[in-house]
């Protein structure tokens, strides 16, 4: 085998090895069972939360928060609003954190609380107190009837 190719070969191996040095997801221990660790691999971390309806942070139409314009590492009251779905019943919240790849409940209640009917022209909401465990990008992964229904990219930094 000459040189070159033995050169080729390392380089080669290297590269496809150097690509698998991921971060292995770690689903934390209470976490419901529906939620799987192929969800996150949909994270889109560039589909920022926007504003809409003049005080809801989320993505239009589909799903978001009140309070949620005014993050912060304290405990507070954030009204979940969601759109486009039928007979809710619990509504499960798992926050990720971009820069750590840690999983936490974002509720204070644990992870699921029950829905609500229609409200602010929303087809469900819920009341909650949240707490996000640390500063960063977060992508917040809302569950309904035990199915991935949204997913929404905030930015805490207070």
């Amino acid at each position: 085998m000459t040189d070159c190719v033995r050169l080729f070969k390392f380089i080669f191996l290297a590269a496809c090895t150097s690509n698998e040095t991921h971060k292995k997801l770690v689903l934390p221990e209470g976490i419901p069972n529906f939620v799987q660790a192929s969800d996150f691999e949909k994270i889109d971390w560039h589909k920022k939360a926007m504003t809409f309806n003049n005080n809801i942070l989320g993505n239009k139409n589909k799903s978001g928060a009140i309070g949620a314009d005014a993050p912060s590492l304290n405990v507070q009251k954030w009204m979940w609003h969601l759109w486009g779905i039928e007979n809710p019943t619990a509504l499960t919240v798992v926050g990720y954190h971009k820069e750590t790849g840690a999983i936490y409940p974002i509720l204070t209640a644990g992870w699921t609380i029950e829905l609500g009917g229609p409200n602010n022209g929303a087809d469900a909401h819920a009341p909650s107190h949240v707490q996000i465990a640390e500063k960063g990008q977060w992508a917040i992964l809302l569950y309904t009837n035990e199915k991935l229904f949204d997913i929404l990219i905030y930015d805490i930094n207070e």
